[in-house]
């Protein structure tokens, strides 16, 4: 089914990076099953460039999520997902109806798994008690073995059932020539069950009579443990995505032209159908709603925390949820054109993305399992002479504590904690290694318009004339103002939005180029017919000559108030620019304007270094000099004009409100219109990147301090399966510091 050219958009957008690539090559994403490490990363990777027809495979083992760039002039996805599959993996479309009820069923089986251990653990424990605690004499040597019997019958539920997935996924890689990070702690559980049941059958035999059943049951329950942690805080982690991306309902009500309904797979939605959508549903596609008032929750759509209100005539998201009344919707957008189809194929791009760091942590992580397997042979063999069962259980010890696991979780599994912060706060990753880049910025490089300004004017002051109050100046005013699409003429209206009632006009006219003219119905006292709204010459006034826009109010006595304007700066533009400052961080602003009102902006926020008159290739040219200084630039712009100076930056914002998410050129957007998410941003980025550096530190001192143990035959191996998941349970618990939301943003 997946290989019908119909299907492919589901999971798969042709592939822009580069120069032009030819319409026949695609970039998929799919979700992988049944990897656990680093090294199935690499195992999964290698199978799918080994595929004809696969341009570029790249396979995060934290988000368990493979990006695929393959040509459909030569392959198939059933061609690569069977490569997947031949590997001992399933691949399966991301978003794909399946997934949510694999995973369950994965958690529930590793929940069993866990339970089954832990009974065990516990009844084996009651056996070897008083193994240890008799003293000479106070226990037969029946007795004994009968306990040690018990305690073997126990322990098959484990080795058979709880350890299945070690045992499972070693073999699979063995048969492929392939080790992965499961061989080391599939040999330790083996071979202390093996020495176990030796000492159990033949006391007398060369691996002596010691059994550690209790150590196995201990070490395998300690084990299932962090993993079934580490998979819940994941979910929990990388759950801004998965939210995302099931947000869409699986049909709709679809009403027909001649009054008829049908409930419809939203794939089979059109452009111009017109859909019911109840409260309570999500919205399935972006359109204009018909028929009805409601409430629209775009909490991760927009970067809007509150509900925001949706009537006749407003336009909708695929995505967001109807809150509070049925409304008749015309489709606009599907699929793929949708907004939320761009947002989602942000968030799954930078869920793939392999940073740096891990890239290095997981190179070392493959050659270090081959030293884990010497290590332990080379501890065996030097034990072996002084006592073989003693020599077998060191070498055990050894396989099990130096499992490098938290090597390979340390990186990715805090930038994905902090990406899906990010995302429900608003803030979309595009690119999840900048956040190291990010974290080494000291200097931020805004535009102005549509960044530190909206893209509109706003009213600063009013002047009147004497007698006439300001309401009463600015109420006139405004309703001339709406008739008017003129952006001067919008800010008034704007400015007048607290006054509910505006007087009455009758034969109001808008002069193109000058202004608005009515005429008043009831005139009131010091106030006359006609009424004009616009330039100082339209209004019958002298210019005034001032740099500042303005726009006149005047009636059949003269002039009656001027309006003065000034482009209009975001709320908290001055906070923001203040809290970068203030953390040591560099501000400049770089604007296409000119330089009269970018030094007004400028002033206005605190920024100290502006310069206006800049073409696209004069900012290129300010941030490379910038750069060439040794100075890390963050760029912040609306991503329309801004695409080169975007993509040379270190790291770079952009609106997401004016910016084509598809052609974004910058590595995090903003969904909202806050500039605080910037300096939050910066902030959560070098917390991710001393978490991540935490991590490390703490992987690599692990291993320094237990391996030496385990060699001497100081670690028994429940404590160094003990060690081995709590390391990985650290890393993880560690990183889900990061999940904590942002403040003023949706949670």
């Amino acid at each position: 089914m997946l290989d019908s050219p119909h299907e492919w958009e589901a999971f798969s957008t042709p592939w822009q990076e580069g120069s032009p690539a030819p319409a026949s090559q695609w970039e998929s994403c799919v979700v992988i099953e049944g990897m656990h490490c680093a090294a199935c990363a690499f195992t999964i990777e290698s199978a799918l460039q080994a595929t004809p027809g696969v341009i570029q495979a790249e396979v995060n083992a934290a988000a368990r999520r493979a990006r695929v760039v393959w040509s459909s002039d030569t392959t198939r996805p059933s061609d690569w997902m069977g490569a997947v599959h031949q590997a001992g993996y399933t691949a399966l479309p991301a978003g794909d109806a399946l997934l949510r009820e694999a995973r369950q069923k994965e958690l529930r089986l590793a929940l069993w798994r866990w339970l089954v251990a832990g009974f065990c653990m516990m009844q084996v424990m009651m056996y070897a008690v008083p193994t240890y605690t008799a003293e000479p004499g106070e226990m037969t040597d029946d007795m004994v073995q009968l306990l040690r019997w018990a305690s073997w019958v126990i322990s098959l539920p484990v080795m058979f059932f709880s350890c299945g997935p070690f045992f499972s996924n070693a073999w699979r890689d063995l048969r492929h020539g392939r080790i992965n990070m499961d061989l080391p702690a599939a040999l330790g559980m083996a071979i202390t069950f093996i020495v176990s049941s030796a000492g159990t059958f033949d006391p007398t035999g060369p691996l002596g009579a010691e059994v550690f059943f209790d150590s196995l049951t201990m070490f395998v329950f300690f084990l299932l443990t962090g993993r079934w942690l580490e998979m819940r805080l994941r979910d929990r982690t990388a759950g801004a995505l998965e939210a995302l991306t099931n947000r869409l309902p699986d049909t709709v009500l679809r009403l027909l032209p001649d009054g008829r309904q049908e409930r419809v797979a939203i794939r089979r939605l059109a452009v111009g159908d017109t859909v019911q959508i109840f409260p309570g549903e999500a919205f399935p596609a972006d359109g204009t709603i018909l028929e009805g008032d409601t409430l629209a929750d775009e909490a991760l759509l927009s970067g809007e925390s509150r509900p925001v209100p949706r009537g006749v005539g407003a336009q909708v998201l695929a995505g967001s949820n109807n809150l509070q009344a049925s409304v008749k919707v015309r489709i606009d957008r599907t699929g793929a054109d949708t907004r939320f189809a761009q947002i989602v194929d942000l968030m799954e791009t930078a869920a793939q993305h392999k940073p740096r760091m891990a890239q290095l942590a997981d190179r070392a992580a493959k050659p270090f399992l081959f030293f884990v397997l010497a290590a332990a042979a080379a501890a065996g063999i030097w034990w072996w002479p002084t006592d073989p069962g003693h020599a077998l259980m060191i070498a055990a010890a050894v396989l099990i504590v130096t499992c490098p696991c938290a090597l390979s979780l340390a990186t990715p599994a805090a930038l994905l904690a902090a990406a899906g912060t990010m995302a429900r706060s608003g803030i979309l990753v595009r690119n999840l290694g900048a956040m190291e880049s990010l974290a080494d910025v000291d200097t931020v490089v805004f535009d102005k318009t549509g960044t530190l300004t909206r893209d509109g004017l706003a009213v600063t002051s009013v002047r009147t004339r004497a007698g006439i109050s300001t309401q009463d100046a600015t109420a006139l005013a405004a309703a001339l103002a709406s008739q008017s699409l003129h952006p001067a003429s919008r800010a008034v209206a704007a400015h007048a939005k607290s006054n509910h009632s505006l007087p009455g006009l009758v034969d109001v006219r808008e002069h193109i180029g000058s202004g608005v003219s009515g005429q008043l119905l009831q005139p009131t006292a010091g106030i006359t017919s006609p009424l004009r709204l616009g330039s100082a010459t339209f209004c019958g006034l002298e210019a005034s000559g001032a740099e500042t826009p303005q726009v006149h109010l005047s009636d059949a006595s003269g002039w009656l108030a001027t309006f003065t304007l000034a482009e209009d700066i975001r709320t908290d533009a001055a906070q923001s620019v203040t809290a970068l400052q203030q953390s040591g961080v560099a501000v400049t602003l770089l604007s296409g304007d000119h330089p009269g009102a970018v030094q007004r902006v400028a002033s206005a926020v605190g920024i100290g270094d502006a310069t206006g008159a800049c073409s696209p290739d004069d900012k290129l040219r300010h941030l490379q000099a910038l750069q060439a200084q040794g100075h890390r630039v963050a760029m912040v712009g609306d991503g329309l004009n801004d695409g080169p100076v975007l993509a040379a930056a270190h790291a770079s914002f952009a609106f997401g409100l004016a910016v084509p998410l598809a052609r974004a050129k910058a590595d995090f957007v903003v969904l909202g219109d806050q500039l605080a998410r910037i300096p939050q941003t910066l902030r959560l980025a070098h917390q991710s990147l001393r978490i991540v550096r935490q991590n490390l530190l703490w992987a690599a001192a692990y291993n320094l301090v237990c391996i030496p143990l385990a060699l001497a035959g100081l670690l028994p191996a429940w404590l160094a399966g003990l060690g081995m998941a709590l390391s990985s349970l650290l890393v993880v618990l560690n990183a889900a510091r990061l999940a904590r939301p942002l403040p003023g943003g949706p949670t």
